[in-house]
């Protein structure tokens, strides 16, 4: 990969009055050359000399002073001369770079990339639907304008190509504690991909400052059942809860009835209590109390 380094420059400002400055003594020779040969049938060699010598010297400042270069904030000139690298300039400000070389602009400042929408398969299968945005910038000038062909197209490619990946390593949804899922783990997920997408554009010399997921879904085609899956779940999971605490209602009831010594209940009696309290706790509608005249075992 191509190392980037600092350009020679010079301020631009001292180069361009130099160069007004140098035109005066330079049309001032020409001037004089032409003006004292004029009306000589044969001008002497020299002011010949002295002319063609004015004419290459207003060449050559005119060549020097289109070395002159405005560098705009957040821009890098590259510069190439002869085909060989010869450093990079990223400081904005008015510049004096080889007027030989070649300095094309390469522009530093931020962009967001939104890959379009993408139907590929999670790790367990299920076909799902998923986008991203990216957010990118050139860091080095030197790999990205000789080390790709395109950065910017070689940006977008791999986007999808790392978004492609990471939809095929973790499930859509997950029920398992701790299991990482594109929907649950969202700033885990984004990590990932910025790591992984930093590594393939590092060629190209960009750097990734955010990702997001931007677009996350089923597919359509299986939307519905995985729909009504969701909402088991859910339903399991909240059932499960409600189970959990109403066993410790329980025994909280349970411990607080015998701690006088007041009330005290043989294994049967416990397990009808245990059994009407589980009822009433767990029941999704209000339980309609039953009398009962009797005792517990001749009704």
């Amino acid at each position: 990969m191509t190392n980037e380094f600092a350009a020679k420059t010079a301020k631009g400002w001292p180069v361009l009055i130099g160069g007004l400055i140098a035109f005066v003594p330079i049309i001032a020779m020409f001037v004089y050359a032409v003006r004292k040969s004029d009306g000589m049938p044969h001008a002497p060699a020299g002011l010949v000399a002295l002319g063609v010598l004015a004419v290459f010297l207003f060449v050559v400042n005119v060549i020097l002073m289109t070395g002159l270069t405005i560098i705009q904030p957040n821009t890098a000139r590259v510069v190439v001369f002869f085909g060989s690298y010869h450093g990079t300039v990223k400081t904005s400000g008015f510049w004096w770079i080889n007027p030989l070389a070649k300095k094309p602009s390469v522009s530093l400042r931020t962009n967001n990339r939104v890959t379009p929408t993408i139907k590929v398969n999670d790790v367990r299968g299920n076909p799902i639907e998923i986008a991203a945005v990216v957010v990118w910038r050139v860091e080095n000038a030197a790999r990205a304008s000789f080390d790709v062909a395109d950065f910017s197209s070689f940006v977008d490619t791999q986007c999808e190509s790392a978004l492609r990946h990471l939809a095929s390593v973790y499930p859509y949804d997950t029920g398992v504690e701790n299991e990482m899922s594109l929907r649950g783990s969202t700033d885990e997920v984004s990590k990932t991909l910025a790591a992984e997408l930093q590594e393939r554009v590092a060629k190209a010399g960009v750097t990734i400052e955010e990702t997001r997921l931007s677009h996350l879904a089923y597919a359509a085609e299986i939307a519905g059942a995985m729909l009504r899956r969701q909402q088991a779940d859910a339903v399991v999971s909240a059932r499960f809860r409600i189970v959990e605490g109403a066993v410790g209602m329980v025994e909280s009831a349970l411990e607080h009835l015998e701690k006088g010594g007041k009330v005290k209940l043989d294994d049967e009696r416990r397990a009808a209590m245990v059994s009407n309290l589980m009822v009433v706790l767990c029941g999704d509608h209000g339980v309609q109390p039953v009398v009962n005249a009797g005792t517990l075992y001749n009704g």
